[in-house]
């Protein structure tokens, strides 16, 4: 099983929501950005540069928000996802065709890759409770 890290980057209220291109699988999917864990990486050091990598962005990682196993054909994934906030820098797309800042309203609105779905759920009650701070 393959352990892959997700950000889920969060800035006054809205969550950064990436867009793979159509050349990567699944193609056109929205996404958490993030990556895969190298052998002896933590998951927050793995997390911190994945995110400089492909948005170019210093962040924060915070706590724990959800993981799902997905399987991808033959192919299975744990996909760990930790909260962040950006630190230095703005989202640039790299490695994806677009990225941009969503609200709790547009959350179920995108085409997520299959493996992120299930992170809806804890996401949506994150931005929510972020909602209701004054």
């Amino acid at each position: 099983m393959i352990r892959v890290v997700a950000g889920v980057v969060l800035r006054r209220g809205r969550l950064l929501a990436c867009q793979r291109s159509a050349s990567q699988f699944p193609p056109n999917a929205w996404e958490f950005p993030g990556g895969k864990v190298e052998p002896g990486e933590s998951d927050e050091a793995a997390l911190a540069r994945e995110l400089a990598e492909e948005l170019g962005i210093r962040v924060v990682v915070g706590g724990h928000v959800g993981t799902n196993v997905h399987h991808y054909g033959t192919k299975a994934i744990e996909l760990v996802a930790y909260a962040a906030s950006i630190e230095v820098g703005e989202p640039v797309a790299h490695e994806h065709q677009a990225v941009r800042w969503i609200g709790l309203d547009e959350l179920r609105e995108l085409d997520w890759a299959p493996a992120d779905i299930p992170l809806l759920d804890p996401i949506a009650t994150l931005l929510a409770q972020m909602a209701d701070m004054p």
